[in-house]
C-alpha cells in the first residue's frame, strides 16, 4: 500500500516511512479439506466408546449405533460388566494390567530356584520368600549363580558320563576295536563247555530241514562241477587219407558253382542216428563238407555231406540234452552247451574236450567272437539273465553283461563284430558294445513278443528275428536298429518253438522251420511265400542253407532226423 501511495501524487523527494517487517505464515501445499464430517465421526466414535448404553435405563437420549445396541453385556470389554472397572481404567481386554517389574529371564531364574532350593526373591522388594534355612545355607544363591568349583565338578562328571556311555556303546558294536579287545580270546584258552539241553520239536524239525537243504546244495555243487566221462567215437574208416590229410579237411575242389541260389525241390539224403530229437545243426564253416548236430540224447554228432553221407564221429560228454553248438572260424574246434549246466570246448578232429566252463546255470546260447584274433573269447547267454564272457585260454570270466530281465536266448554279432545284439524272454532286444557291459540300445515295444532265434542277412545290414507271434521281423543293424515295417514274413506257425531262421547265401530268400514240421521259403524283396516243404513229423526246429551248394538245404526236427534237400 505504501508503494501505491508513493505513486499517488505524493512528493517524490520525500521518502516514505519504513514499514515494519512481517512474518509470512507457512502455507501447506495440500488442498483444503472440510473436516467437519471427520470431526463428527470421531466425536461419534468417542461417544460410542465413552457412552455405551446402560441396559437398565428405559430411555436413550441419542441415536445409538448398531454396535452399541448389540454389544454383549457379559464381556470384560463392556463398562457395565460385573467387575465394575471404569471404561477409562481399562488397558487390556481383561481389564487393567499393571506394568510388570520382573523380566521373563529373572522370573524363570527365581521359579527354578524356588523349585530346587525352596526360596526365591520377592519381586516387590529385597526380601526373600520360602525356606529361610536353605537361604542361609546356600547364601541366597540362585540356580544360575553356582560356584565355579561346583561348575567344574559338574562338567567333569558330565564328560566322564558321556565317555562311559560311548565306551559302552563301542563295546556293544562288533565293528569297533573296543568290541574286539573285549571279546578277544587267547589261542591257549579252553572252549567254554556249553551244556546242551534237549531240543524242542520245532528245533528238531528245523535242524532236519537245514540238514536236507545242505545236502541238496552239496549235490547241486557236485552237479555243477560233475565231470561226465568225455568220450568220443570215430566211425570213419581212417583218420587220415593216403595223402596224410585229416578227415576234417575240406576237399580241394569244393567251390561255389553259381552265385544264384535256388529253392530245393526234393529230398536228397536223410541222416538218422540220434535216438531223440535234434535241437540244432551247423555246417562246417566256409566249405560245408561236414554237418554238426546237437541231440537231445546228450550226444553231438558230425556227419559227412559230400561223400559217404555217414556219421564220422560222436561226441559224448554231456549228462543232459545239448542245447546249442557253435563252430570256431576254421572249424577245428566247436562249443557245446547242455542242460547239465556245462559248456564244453571240443577238438573236432580228435574228439577231446579242451576245456569245460560252468556258472551253475543253464547256458541257452554259446558264441565265439567271430574276429580271427579273438577266437579265444566265448560268450554264453545264461538262464539267470546274464551274458557271461570267458577267456578260453585262462578259463576265467572276463566280463558279465547283466541287464536282461529274463533268460537270454540269442547272441548275434553285428557292425564288424564291434557290437552284438541279444534277445531274451523279457521280450526285448538289447545292443551292447563288445567288452562294455552297458546297453547302448534298448528295443522294447508293447506289441513285441519273445524272439528266440535271430540271424544276420549276408550283406550285414539287416537282422531277421523269429517272433513268437508267428512272424519274422526285420531290424536294421545301423546306429538306430530300427524295425523295418515294410518287411515282414508270416504264414508259418512257430508259437512256442525256437525255430531257426536263416538266409540263402545270396540273400534272396528267407527260410524258417515251423511247429508243424514244414520248412518255409520267402522272397526277400516281395516278402511273399515262395515255397513250403513238408520236412518232419514233429517240429522242424533248425534249417541251414549250404554255404557252397546254393540249392541245398539241411533241416532237423524233433523226430530225430536230419534231412538234406
Amino acid at each position: 500500500m505504501d508503494l501505491i501511495q508513493s505513486y499517488d501524487g505524493g512528493d517524490a523527494s520525500s521518502s516514505p516511512e519504513p514499514s515494519p517487517p512481517r512474518m509470512l505464515k507457512a502455507k501447506s501445499s495440500a488442498p483444503e479439506v472440510d473436516d467437519t464430517a471427520l470431526a463428527l465421526t470421531v466425536s461419534n466414535a468417542s461417544q460410542s466408546k465413552s457412552n455405551p448404553i446402560n441396559p437398565t435405563q428405559h430411555a436413550v437420549a441419542f441415536n445409538p449405533t448398531y454396535d452399541q445396541l448389540w454389544a454383549p453385556i457379559y464381556g470384560p470389554a463392556h463398562p457395565y460388566a460385573k467387575d465394575g472397572i471404569a471404561q477409562g481404567m481399562r488397558n487390556h481386554k481383561l481389564g487393567f494390567v499393571e506394568d510388570a517389574s520382573i523380566g521373563s529371564f529373572v522370573f524363570d531364574e527365581q521359579y527354578s530356584t524356588f523349585q530346587k532350593y525352596g526360596y526365591a526373591a520377592d519381586p516387590s522388594g529385597m526380601n526373600y520368600v520360602g525356606d529361610a534355612e536353605a537361604l542361609k545355607q546356600n547364601d541366597g544363591v540362585s540356580v544360575y549363580n553356582i560356584k565355579q568349583s561346583d561348575q567344574k565338578r559338574r562338567k567333569l562328571e558330565e564328560s566322564k558320563g558321556e565317555e562311559e556311555v560311548e565306551i559302552a556303546a563301542e563295546a556293544e558294536n562288533p565293528a569297533t576295536e573296543a568290541w574286539l579287545l573285549k571279546n578277544r580270546k587267547s589261542p591257549w584258552s579252553r572252549k567254554k563247555e556249553v551244556v546242551q539241553g534237549e531240543l524242542t520239536e520245532e528245533q528238531k524239525k528245523y535242524a532236519e530241514d537245514h540238514a536236507k537243504k545242505k545236502e541238496e546244495k552239496s549235490q547241486q555243487g557236485e552237479a555243477k562241477g560233475e565231470a561226465f566221462t568225455d568220450k568220443s567215437t570215430f566211425h570213419g574208416k581212417e583218420d587220415k587219407d593216403y595223402q596224410g590229410r585229416s578227415w576234417i579237411e575240406a576237399p580241394k575242389d569244393a567251390k561255389a558253382n553259381n552265385d544264384h541260389c535256388y529253392i530245393p525241390k526234393r529230398l536228397v539224403h536223410t541222416w538218422s542216428g540220434h535216438t531223440k530229437g535234434v535241437s540244432a545243426i551247423r555246417f562246417f564253416p566256409k566249405h560245408g563238407h561236414l554237418l554238426l548236430s546237437a541231440g537231445m540224447d546228450c550226444k553231438v554228432k558230425i556227419w559227412d555231406v559230400y561223400n559217404s553221407g555217414k556219421c564220422m564221429r560222436t561226441y559224448m560228454g554231456h549228462g543232459k540234452a545239448v542245447r546249442d553248438i557253435c563252430f570256431s572260424n576254421d572249424g577245428t574246434k566247436f562249443l557245446t552247451a547242455g542242460y547239465d549246466k556245462n559248456i564244453k570246448y571240443w577238438d573236432t578232429e580228435t574228439g577231446q574236450v579242451i576245456s569245460t566252463f560252468s556258472t551253475g546255470k543253464i547256458p541257452y546260447v554259446v558264441k565265439l567272437n567271430p574276429d580271427d584274433d579273438k577266437q579265444n573269447i566265448l560268450l554264453a547267454g545264461m538262464s539267470d539273465k546274464k551274458i557271461v564272457q570267458w577267456d578260453i585260454n585262462s578259463g576265467e570270466i572276463t566280463q558279465e553283461y547283466d541287464q536282461h530281465l529274463g533268460a537270454v536266448n540269442t547272441i548275434t554279432f553285428v557292425d564288424n563284430n564291434r557290437r552284438f545284439v541279444t534277445s531274451s524272454d523279457d521280450k526285448s532286444l538289447r545292443v551292447w558294445e563288445f567288452g562294455i557291459p552297458v546297453v547302448i540300445k534298448y528295443i522294447s515295444e508293447p506289441h513285441m513278443h519273445s524272439m528266440p532265434a535271430i540271424s544276420v542277412h549276408p550283406n550285414g545290414k539287416w537282422l531277421a528275428a523269429q517272433s513268437l507271434d508267428n512272424q519274422i521281423l526285420i531290424y536294421g543293424t545301423r546306429e538306430r536298429f530300427q524295425l523295418n515295417k515294410k518287411k515282414r514274413f508270416a504264414g508259418h506257425i512257430v508259437a512256442g518253438y525256437a525255430c531257426q531262421v536263416n538266409f540263402s547265401p545270396d540273400g534272396r530268400f528267407v527260410m524258417s522251420g515251423d511247429g508243424e514240421g514244414r520248412c518255409w521259403f520267402w522272397d526277400w524283396k516281395s516278402c511273399r511265400v515262395f515255397k513250403t516243404l513238408r520236412c518232419h513229423n514233429g517240429v522242424c526246429i533248425g534249417a541251414e542253407w549250404h554255404p557252397l551248394e546254393q540249392s541245398k538245404v539241411a533241416t532237423c526236427g524233433w523226430d530225430g532226423l536230419i534231412k538234406y534237400w
